[in-house]
């Protein structure tokens, strides 16, 4: 349906029982978010908050029809809107009494007044899908003083009036910008395949999630990409059959047919063994992981940050840098632990050597100092003889000096 060109521009308004954005045409540029407008609906002339900027007619895409922004709402419109909510407070505890009273299967949810108050609207859930509230309406309608109008809420229209948060964290769907309700069913979750626990299905309404309809034909059109459960697959280790598909990681499940082995396989793999063109896949080692190395030799270490192979330590993350200077530390514990025992090693050796000397050097000791005490005893008794003197100076022996006084 062509929409009709009312206003050079149109805004977003939501009312006071809802958070949803209605677009409506106007003329006015000034509208600014917050501002209280006067707009006509199905219900009447009624009272709403701008919540959008204003947007040229151009970029409209919607087919619907705009209906107009009537005016800004001034001060004896707020008035009446202020009266109205009284009004509608006194209506819902009037209503209840009354329910009450007729014993009838009612939860009052809502109730509110169109600006000029002429018509009031009550909302209500209930367990039955049909109640009779005919003689609620004849008791009602003089006590209000107004044109009444009961309306059953269903589960989840109830949401979408009260809102709330949804499992995923964000405000729920229906209440924002969800305009009409899909029909939900098991099958989509079961499409997905999902766990079935209606815990975990169903919203805040107890009717399953609104979501469950938004992926429930990719995952129709990217199922049919795979082989079906139970086709058999010869792999290069045997006859498997399939187990189990994942769509977001694109991979199938493989599994012997007595359930002893299972292997997973990309899609594209499976596809490749089916028409017998698949060529197993290299497999890499895990000592064979490639790691980065640093160079650490003092010709790469000559300059600034010497000590981290000319990286700065800051490029290092924590865990990194922690390892960096562990490996250094233990290196030089390393080198000091080397060190140590070649110094042991090294004087045990000497002292060996100087053992398997010390006999032969005792032998030359002794046989030379009974040469030197021949001599000696012969410079004596001849008086005039030369001392022989040795590297080691020692005392004149009183002998020698007696025998020269002689």
């Amino acid at each position: 349906m062509e929409k009709p060109l009312t206003g050079k521009y149109f805004v977003g308004v939501h009312f006071p029982t809802s958070e949803k954005s209605y677009y409506f045409s106007t003329e006015e540029t000034e509208l600014k978010l917050g501002d209280l407008v006067v707009v006509e609906t199905v219900n009447g002339i009624e009272i709403a908050t701008v919540s959008t900027a204003v947007f040229d007619q151009s970029q409209y895409k919607n087919g619907l029809a705009l209906k107009p922004i009537l005016r800004k709402a001034d001060n004896v419109d707020i008035t009446n809107h202020e009266i109205n909510l009284r009004n509608a407070k006194r209506a819902l505890e009037i209503a209840a009494r009354e329910i009450n009273n007729l014993g009838l299967p009612m939860n009052l949810v809502s109730a509110y007044y169109n600006l000029d108050g002429s018509k009031v609207t009550i909302c209500y859930t209930s367990t039955e899908k049909r109640v009779d509230f005919r003689e609620l309406l004849h008791v009602l309608a003089p006590q209000l003083g107004a044109r009444l109008e009961l309306f059953q809420m269903m589960a989840r229209d109830k949401a979408k009036y009260i809102g709330g948060i949804g499992i995923c964290g964000l405000p729920l769907c229906c209440s924002t910008f969800l305009s009409k309700f899909d029909s939900i069913n098991i099958h989509m979750a079961k499409n997905q395949m999902l766990a079935i626990n209606n815990a975990k299905l169903t919203g805040p309404c107890g009717k399953y999630l609104c979501c469950l309809s938004y992926e429930d034909e990719l995952y129709s059109v990217e199922k049919a990409k795979f082989p079906p459960f139970g086709t058999v697959i010869n792999t290069p280790d045997g006859e498997y059959q399939v187990d189990g598909i994942n769509i977001l990681s694109q991979t199938v499940r493989l599994a012997k047919a007595d359930r002893s082995d299972y292997k997973t396989y990309p899609l594209e793999d499976v596809k490749a063994m089916q028409s017998g063109r698949y060529v197993k896949r290299e497999e890499k080692k895990d000592n064979e992981e490639e790691l980065p190395s640093f160079d650490f030799s003092p010709k790469a270490n000559s300059g600034r940050d010497a000590s981290y192979g000319g990286m700065h330590p800051s490029k290092f993350d924590k865990g990194n840098y922690n390892h960096v200077a562990q490996d250094e530390n233990n290196e030089k514990n390393r080198d000091n632990r080397n060190k140590g025992k070649n110094r042991f090693h090294n004087k045990n050796r000497n002292n060996q050597q100087n053992q398997d000397q010390r006999p032969n050097n005792k032998d030359q000791n002794g046989q030379r100092n009974q040469g030197q005490n021949q001599n000696q005893n012969q410079n004596g008794n001849n008086g005039n003889g030369r001392r022989h003197h040795h590297h080691h100076h020692h005392r004149p022996n009183n002998g020698h000096n007696q025998g020269n006084k002689q």
